[in-house]
């Protein structure tokens, strides 16, 4: 037991003993055989203490003590390993809990030891991903390693040389994946299936996140946090510095793309089966219907649509996410995503009204889905399809924004704040009834003492002051307030800027108790009475409305189409040439632009033919509406023009 709690405390990396471990001289190969020896005499034996204590042994030796240089070392290695896969695929009643925990720990802490190649770990993991639910040993193995590996990936950068052993490949990324989205799948089809006790349980157990789950989280947290954390050196403004970032960011945009899009596939998955166990329920005759209704929000916050949905939206708003990419690579998956989520939503706020009148009325489960039908139908004819009907979505600043001092104020204090809060015709202050403070001291000793709040209607001290507010009713200081004191109400300002400028002049007389120099906090609101924000919205609606939001940028982006680059900048003039224009251009094989084979879609040909008289469409005839007399001359070739002018007859006279 002290060496298991000697390796707990050696896994933390802000301990001393990390570093004292850390320098310790690897253990010979001999002493690690006679662990092996030891542990094999231990299972013969069938003791169960030995085989616990060696496998902590195990632990904290290959943590820190080992190193297979040698062929004899990694001998020994390879009889580790396999006494520990013995213990690991043993029969259940052959072995304990707290041994197979054990073991897992063992061989995740020597992972790199007994499976030193990359291609021996990835068919390590491979296999206990795929093997996993049919075993309980390597479900837990699993666990572990993974576990591991998303708490370093966590705090590790982007880029860096460990970056490759923690973040895993494409295909293990694709079996844990397969694997969340059958959590998530399995935990949302338990609201349905499972008894009403169990149900109750269920709901106590969430929001925790399996192990897969975690790692997913890890990896995109990892790859989307440092979207914006690559920077260039700034003391290396080297060619070969900014080729070797632009690289980096380009690793990073389409490994984002590629997880972004399988999160979402697997997302439309999980949506649908909420989609058909929400039916379910609505159309079951169940008698806790209504608490599985209410409760499937919460679990589905624990499935990969809470845990990783709304995180991925809200960083595809990046401004370095936005790109054309992206956006026609994950547009089909977020329309799929919009659908299903305002169906759900839909269904849920339909029974939202019947809940209750459920719970007023004590007729049976007959009497109550009579009553539900007739119910959806009132509800039809009175209310607009659409997920959004009826629900009244918060404003951003319908909780208000808080503006405060420190409490109590200091000596020499100065605090200057600006509230802006775009669209407001006026804005609504209330103060806190704790603000106190000091006004005009004591003048008879020379001593200007002035703590007060002045407010301005704009953006600074220059704009119109609308009140100024000090002083406290406790009897400090030679006035106790100033002016009408602290108001009680509303105050309200025109515009939607406040500025708040608040100054303590001189010293703090020492006698004055911390409630007298309390100082102020004022809660900032666009309208009289704030809105009810406590609920919020329900989650279905807000991952609508974030999905919504996130489609729209994408579709602008599709339609803007690529950015103009700075060739196109400088041939403005030359694009709108309306000679050019006039002819059709194809792409070669090799990237060059030339001149099309097929005939122009114009009425006016390409060519004149000499040989062959030609009669212009009648429509060409027709002079354009406007002034098409202001329009740009075409400077032909001279070769051309002399050929107009022999086709015309005439005879230019040349003027020396």
């Amino acid at each position: 037991m002290c060496i298991h709690q000697l390796n707990l405390l050696a896994a933390s990396n802000n301990l001393p003993i990390t570093n004292f471990l850390g320098k310790q001289h690897p253990i010979e190969a001999h002493h690690l055989s006679s662990i092996c020896d030891i542990m094999e005499k231990a299972m013969v034996n069938g003791d169960t203490c030995i085989i616990r204590c060696i496998l902590v042994v195990f632990q904290v030796v290959f943590k820190f003590f080992f190193s297979p240089q040698t062929e004899r070392n990694r001998d020994i290695v390879r009889r580790s390993g396999l006494l520990l896969w013995q213990l690991l695929m043993a029969p259940r009643d052959q072995i304990c809990a707290e041994i197979q925990k054990e073991v897992c720990l063992a061989i995740s802490s020597g992972l790199n030891i007994l499976y030193p190649g990359e291609a021996e770990i990835n068919n390590l993991l491979k296999l206990v991903l795929t093997e996993g639910e049919r075993n309980s040993g390597l479900s837990q193995l699993r666990d572990v390693i993974l576990t591991n590996l998303a708490e370093q990936l966590q705090n590790n950068r982007f880029g860096s040389e460990d970056d490759e052993h923690y973040r895993l490949n494409d295909e293990l990324l694709h079996y844990i994946l397969k694997i969340v989205v059958r959590e998530s799948c399995v935990l949302i089809t338990k609201c349905q299936t499972v008894s009403k006790d169990d149900f109750q349980r269920l709901l106590s157990t969430v929001p925790a996140a399996s192990s897969c789950l975690r790692y997913l989280m890890a990896v995109q947290n990892h790859l989307l946090s440092n979207t914006i954390l690559i920077k260039p050196d700034e003391n290396d403004d080297s060619d070969s510095s900014l080729q070797g970032e632009t690289l980096k960011v380009q690793e990073l945009k389409t490994s984002i793309l590629s997880l972004a899009t399988q999160i979402l596939t697997g997302c439309d998955e999980v949506l649908e089966m909420l989609q058909q166990v929400t039916t379910a329920l609505i159309n079951s005759d169940i008698a806790d219907r209504e608490q599985r209704l209410k409760g499937l929000e919460q679990i589905t916050k624990a499935t990969m649509l809470g845990h990783l949905l709304p995180v991925l939206l809200t960083s595809l708003m990046h401004p370095n996410l936005q790109t054309l990419t992206m956006a026609d690579a994950l547009m089909p998956q977020l329309v799929q995503l919009v659908l299903y989520t305002s169906q759900t939503a839909l269904l849920l706020k339909t029974q939202s009204p019947v809940f209750s009148e459920l719970n007023s009325s004590p007729s049976g489960v007959s009497e109550q889905k009579g009553k539900l039908l007739h119910d959806e139908r009132m509800l039809e004819e009175k209310e607009e399809p659409g997920f959004l009907t009826g629900l009244k979505i918060p404003a951003p600043w319908a909780a208000g924004k808080t503006v405060e001092t420190v409490h109590p104020v200091r000596d020499n204090y100065k605090f200057k704040e600006t509230v802006h809060i775009p669209g407001a015709r006026c804005l609504y202050l209330r103060f806190d009834n704790r603000c106190s403070s000091q006004y005009d001291y004591d003048k008879s000793n020379s001593v200007f003492y002035v703590l007060k709040l002045v407010i301005y209607a704009g953006p600074n001290t220059n704009s119109r002051k609308v009140a100024e507010y000090g002083g406290n009713t406790l009897g400090y200081g030679s006035r106790s307030v100033l002016g009408t004191g602290w108001p009680k109400d509303l105050v309200k300002v025109e515009g939607d800027t406040v500025t708040f400028s608040f100054e303590m002049r001189s010293g703090r007389e020492h006698n004055t108790p911390d409630k007298a120099m309390w100082g102020f906090a004022c809660t900032v609101r666009a309208q009289e009475s704030s809105e009810d924000v406590s609920g919020g919205l329900p989650f279905l609606v807000d991952l609508a409305l974030g999905l919504s939001v996130l489609a729209c940028s994408m579709l602008r982006i599709l339609y803007n189409g690529p950015e103009i680059t700075k060739d196109e900048e400088t041939c403005q003039e030359l694009l709108r040439s309306k000679l050019l224009q006039r002819c059709q251009w194809q792409v070669e094989a090799n990237g060059v632009i030339s001149p099309a084979l097929t005939p122009s879609p114009s009425p006016l040909p390409l060519t004149i033919d000499e040989d062959r008289e030609f009669t212009y469409p009648s429509d060409v005839l027709v002079p354009p509406i406007g002034h098409y007399f202001d329009l740009p001359r075409i400077r032909l070739p001279p070769g051309i023009m002399i050929k107009l002018r022999e086709i015309s007859g005439l005879v230019m006279a040349l003027f020396f």
